[in-house]
């Protein structure tokens, strides 16, 4: 099983300057190679790929000595990244999606560098790597796993972060429970299950909306390239970041919570891109963090050995009857109550959504497993 583990990093100037160069010089390396790639196909026609740009590194290196202190593998993640932007490109063009061609990287925009088996050295609590300096890590839990890549990130409130990426991480597989679970996620209740349970939306973005508008406006006033306008820029990433880390607590919580009590959790396979195209609903829908929380459940599932299951977003698991399984198709988003014609249960809108969502989420658990019996 393969996971990231991801702390903060402390250390003294120099090497928090050391790396930053090293930021400096990738980004500067990306945007030439960028160049290189335009110039190329805009005069003779020529497509240039990752494998040509990495054999001239060593001449980089010659022409240029700084250059000589940064990591090879480091210079070649550099164009591999550029090589999966212009592959995403193309991806992106052929699925009729809105294309967006590779940008250049502005200065401060280059946030993170990898280093895959060498180059590093890792010590207990200490990090070091070549020509930049030795780290302390804040160990908040053990790795575990045979670590393959290390990525050292910049935020942009200034603090630094490594992630670890581990493979062969033993799973912690939990009692076997034959308990079931379906969710119905909203915006003004984060979700109903079931069982009944509502979980209010905490609104973390909304909450502090206030206090970021001020801020951004006294960032707004500062001088572009000031010494006022860059702690201004850092006081609303924090203000952000406290956003962020506020959400992931809680969704982080919140999946674990589920995962530990339900051997099958079923949810809706929604369309949060298209859903957050709605101008009335998209900072809602993104303050939220449906797509997050779903994918914690999934990846915890995994170790846990549990079972999460989608069903299809065209399902109408609100209009139908959870008692008698006829459908309202009168049914308007307005309506948070409705009672059947058929059968006269009068239906909470959200919790008769969440009995739905779990009864084909079962069946589809079901389906899955008679399936797999028959071909082994």
């Amino acid at each position: 099983m393969r996971r990231t583990f991801k702390y903060r990093l402390l250390g003294n100037r120099q090497t928090f300057d050391n790396a930053s160069n090293w930021l400096e010089l990738c980004r500067q390396l990306y945007n030439a190679g960028l160049i290189e790639r335009r110039e190329a196909w805009k005069m003779q026609r020529v497509s240039v790929n990752s494998y040509s740009q990495m054999a001239q590194l060593p001449d980089v290196k010659k022409t240029n000595h700084e250059y000589s202190e940064v990591g090879s593998q480091v210079l070649q993640e550099v164009l591999d990244r550029l090589d999966k932007a212009y592959k995403a490109f193309f991806r992106r063009i052929k699925n009729g999606e809105n294309a967006g061609f590779p940008r250049f990287k502005g200065k401060g925009r280059y946030d993170s560098f990898t280093l895959k088996n060498c180059g590093w050295k890792l010590d207990g609590r200490y990090l070091t790597i070549r020509n930049v300096g030795m780290f302390k890590i804040r160990l908040s839990r053990e790795i575990q796993g045979d670590i393959k890549t290390v990525i050292v990130r910049k935020e942009a409130t200034g603090k630094w972060y490594v992630c670890f990426s581990c493979d062969n991480v033993p799973e912690k597989k939990l009692a076997v429970s034959d308990k079931s679970i379906g969710l119905d996620v909203g915006i003004k209740s984060f979700l109903v299950d079931s069982n009944g349970k509502t979980v209010d939306n905490p609104a973390y973005h909304k909450k502090t909306l206030c206090d970021l508008r001020r801020k951004q406006r006294v960032l707004a006033r500062r001088k572009k390239g000031g010494s006022n306008r860059n702690k201004a820029r850092i006081l609303v990433s924090k203000a952000h970041e406290k956003v962020k880390n506020q959400r992931r607590d809680f969704l982080q919580k919140l999946s674990t919570e589920y995962i530990r009590n339900y051997g099958l959790i079923c949810v809706e396979d929604l369309n949060i891109k298209g859903l957050a195209k709605n101008h009335n609903l998209a900072r809602s829908i993104n303050d939220a963090g449906w797509a997050t929380f779903i994918s914690m459940l999934e990846y915890k599932a995994e170790e846990a050995g549990r079972r999460v299951v989608k069903i299809s977003r065209f399902e109408p698991s609100s209009k139908t009857c959870s008692a008698c399984g006829s459908i309202n198709h009168n049914l308007k988003l307005s309506d948070r109550q409705w009672m059947c014609d058929r059968c006269g249960t009068l239906h909470d809108r959200d919790f008769n959504a969440a009995k739905n969502i779990c009864r084909v989420g079962q069946t589809l658990q079901e389906q899955t497993y008679a399936i797999t019996q028959s071909v082994s």
